[in-house]
């Protein structure tokens, strides 16, 4: 038997995956170095997160008089970071999508999350809380921050939702796909997500672009609240349109239950039970089990 010319046959591999790259295929795209590099923005997304939880993370005992300094250490690489790979992924959008952005957009757009987190911090004290007043095996709150999936998943959230509103390309998918595979958690950046938010467990869920949920909202593991239709059908503005349910204030929705569609409205206060499958709107107090609902008391097939 002939041995094989294994340069030979490497280079015959070799010619027919560069001759790959001649056709139309949509993965073909030969700038990968002017687009956003995803480590350097989870490493920037990890350094404002350490800046949001700082007295849980430092690697040195932290005092008021030391405090400035070591924020700074993780505000200035993060800063750098953040604008540089902004800046890719606008370029790059101008470039070859022709959405050109204003002059100033990089800074502003990766100053607006600088600014924003003291706001960030109030509402992320809030989602911790939530966590710990409603997980009866939680011990304190600092181990809901440190262990918990579902604070993980809101922080991440909470930083790229603040990038998709001002509508920085790419990066906001980066890190809701970082917390993603971390957590089991999906979360889309488009997400709008009140205050006080939990999810027990949180394996699972899907959380879909143009979901809208309200104040004190618990989820358990496996709920999904998507669109109704995946097909792409081309329009200009499909993306915006509203494709996924919105959730009230103090709605519980149990493990791996379904609700899909940009017209199903969830009403505040409503119990929605596990497995159930929900493609239409229900009125504020609902209860609905399997194929029964209780509305305000008052039971219906």
């Amino acid at each position: 038997m002939a041995t094989p010319d294994i340069a030979d046959d490497l280079e015959r591999a070799l010619d027919a995956i560069e001759s790959s790259y001649e056709g139309p295929l949509a993965i073909n795209n030969l700038e990968s170095a002017a687009l956003p590099n995803r480590r350097a923005v989870i490493d920037a997304y990890t350094r404002i997160a350490s800046t949001i939880y700082l007295g849980f993370y430092a690697q040195r005992p932290l005092s008021r008089s030391n405090l400035r300094e070591a924020l700074a250490e993780q505000v200035r690489p993060a800063y750098e970071k953040l604008a540089e790979h902004i800046h890719r992924a606008v370029t790059y959008e101008a470039r070859y999508l022709h959405k050109p952005r204003p002059e100033n957009f990089t800074h502003e757009a990766t100053m607006q999350i600088f600014r924003c987190l003291p706001t960030l911090r109030e509402l992320l004290n809030d989602d911790a809380m939530a966590a710990f007043e409603n997980d009866l095996a939680a011990r304190s709150v600092e181990e809901v921050i440190f262990s918990y999936p579902t604070l993980a998943a809101i922080t991440a959230h909470r930083v790229a939702h603040m990038l998709y509103r001002q509508g920085v390309p790419l990066i906001p998918r980066i890190i809701s796909e970082h917390a993603h595979s971390q957590t089991g958690i999906d979360i889309h950046p488009g997400a709008r997500i009140g205050r006080r938010f939990f999810i027990d467990h949180g394996t699972g869920v899907v959380v879909g672009e143009t979901t809208e949920i309200g104040d004190d909202v618990k989820l358990y593991q496996g709920v999904t609240l998507g669109a109704l239709s995946t097909h792409r059908a081309g329009g200009e503005d499909e993306g915006s349109a509203k494709r996924h349910p919105t959730i009230e204030d103090d709605v519980t929705i149990y493990a791996h239950a379904t609700i899909l569609g940009g017209e199903t409205r969830i009403g505040r206060g409503s119990i929605i039970g596990g497995n159930v499958w929900l493609v239409r709107s229900v009125p504020p107090y609902s209860k609905l089990f399997g194929r029964r609902r209780e509305e305000q008391g008052e039971e219906s097939s």
